[in-house]
């Protein structure tokens, strides 16, 4: 392994211990998002005459590169969209159905898929549906109504209704969302905490008496810095706690911000997600209930940093799937979005859901041409390596690292790092940032696993010159493995993930 001078050298070391646990990893935190806008449906997952559509419209070359991502689950059909909503337009015979102007992105929705078409693609490819139902323009009946269509087995018109719909079996939907960013004034149906609070929970309620066994999110903020934030989470927290089981969060990370700040967006997540989880538990106490609610983060990217400006909603001419915030990706934003991930794996025992938004060119991992090709995005990488790598159980390693200033949010750790360990099968991972502009050692003490074998070490790094749709992991160099102790040598802002086998 090279080593860089003395007096040059940075070091950080992380010790790791198999017992130190955080939480068991749920494999729905590496879910993705599929929303009617844009394209992200229509010549995104879904485009009938293409030349690798399936009988049904689909494409086989878009579901192949969701296999490699690794996706888990698929939050669905919205995002804003579900607030204007009706799921009855979308099922029965296609040429019966309305087509309708979507408010939400000012497109036109023709209802060619719907949950009789969604649904059987997602379960084609191992996909675990989180649903989403109106609480914007529609309400408890409404959602419960939504569920007796999807879960019960028999003996309603709504259940024979699906049946002859052509799905016979119901597709028991383990999880639902109470409606989207009800706090954004943006949003459809826009409300107050406390109004949003009491429909959420009167809808649960009913949705509950049609399958008691299913899991509920409620709405938390839309970002970190909404003016409601917090009070917001207090008040949702006290009157769905009862029925909820996860609060949502939502977070995207501006690529056009200072460099040093958009390259600290990982610490910026794991604070956000302890206010969250502190506010919520702190409600518990309040009422006096074992109740702890979990977290689902069923929105989470980064904008590109190409972009030239945030891509938020616009004005724009209403047509059928317009292009909306179709941005290439760089190295960089690949390192944050690994960054970003670290974070997520560090709150294993709270994170339990997260939905990268979206799946399909729409601020996407995958990028698709209406009647041409699929291409990877540089954000694609990270996540496919961790939703492969990250197995078991997350172990709370003992970091030692220099700080990292920022112009807006202070001192950070320049060095974050994720560890993953599969008692099962021995798979280990470490996954480790590196925020700052000059390379730093990071030496991995791992004694307390009777052994260690380092298989491979690859990493992405911000400068890295190849064109966007040609970046992936490389390997990494310098690495030095040892019985006791490993080293790495981690590039300037790079995202590095090393794996191996190892027993306690």
């Amino acid at each position: 392994m090279h080593r860089l001078p003395g007096n040059q050298r940075q070091h950080a070391q992380l010790t790791v211990h198999p017992l130190f646990e955080i939480g068991e990893i749920d494999p729905r935190v590496f879910g993705s998002f599929v929303e009617h806008m844009g394209r992200c449906l229509y010549t995104g997952i879904f485009e009938p005459g293409h030349p690798a559509a399936d009988a049904s419209g689909f494409r086989a070359d878009v579901a192949e590169l969701i296999r490699e991502l690794g996706v888990t689950v698929v939050r669905y059909p919205g995002g804003n969209f579900v607030s204007g909503y009706d799921w009855r337009e979308g099922i029965g015979p296609v040429a019966d159905r309305p087509t309708r102007l979507d408010l939400a992105w000012r497109s036109i929705e023709p209802n060619l898929v719907g949950l009789d078409e969604f649904l059987p693609w997602a379960g084609s490819l191992g996909l675990e549906p989180v649903m989403a139902v109106n609480l914007g323009t529609a309400g408890t009946l409404e959602a419960a109504q939504l569920v007796e269509y999807c879960n019960l087995a028999a003996g309603t018109t709504l259940a024979r209704e699906r049946a002859a719909n052509g799905q016979t079996d119901p597709y028991g939907i383990r999880t639902w969302c109470l409606g989207n960013e009800m706090d954004g004034p943006w949003q459809i149906g826009h409300t107050t905490a406390a109004e949003y609070g009491r429909r959420a929970a009167e809808a649960g309620k009913a949705m509950r008496l049609v399958d008691p066994s299913i899991e509920l999110v409620a709405c938390g903020s839309s970002f970190r810095h909404m003016p409601t934030f917090g009070s917001w989470e207090a008040t949702v927290a006290e009157l769905t706690l009862d029925v909820a089981d996860y609060i949502s969060m939502h977070a995207y990370y501006d690529g056009t911000q200072d460099r040093r700040d958009y390259l600290a967006s990982g610490q910026r997540l794991e604070r956000f997600i302890d206010d969250v989880t502190a506010t919520c538990d702190a409600v518990s106490a309040k009422l006096n209930s074992a109740r702890r609610m979990k977290i689902s983060l069923d929105e989470w990217n980064v904008w590109s940093s190409a972009a030239d400006s945030s891509p938020v909603g616009q004005t724009r001419e209403i047509s059928h799937a317009p292009r909306i915030t179709e941005d290439p990706y760089l190295a960089l934003d690949g390192v944050v979005l690994g960054d970003l991930i670290i974070g997520i794996l560090n709150h294993a025992d709270r994170v339990k859901i997260g939905c990268l938004s979206l799946l399909v060119n729409v601020s996407a991992p995958i990028l698709t041409e209406p009647g041409g090709g699929v291409s990877k995005q540089a954000i694609f990488h990270p996540f496919a390596a961790a939703a492969k790598l990250a197995r078991g159980r997350a172990l709370a390693g003992r970091l030692s690292t220099p700080d990292y200033r920022t112009p807006s949010h202070g001192s950070v750790p320049q060095v974050a790092t994720a560890v993953t360990h599969d008692p099962a099968t021995g798979q280990t991972a470490v996954f480790a940032t590196n925020r700052g502009t000059e390379p730093i050692e990071l030496t991995i003490d791992h004694t307390a696993f009777g052994s260690f074998d380092l298989k491979s070490a690859r990493t992405l790094t911000a400068g890295d010159p190849r064109a966007p749709r040609e970046l992936g992991l490389v390997p990494l160099v310098e690495v030095d493995p040892g019985s006791a102790r490993s080293t790495l040598l981690l590039p300037p802002e790079s995202w590095t993930v090393a794996d191996g086998v190892a027993t306690a």
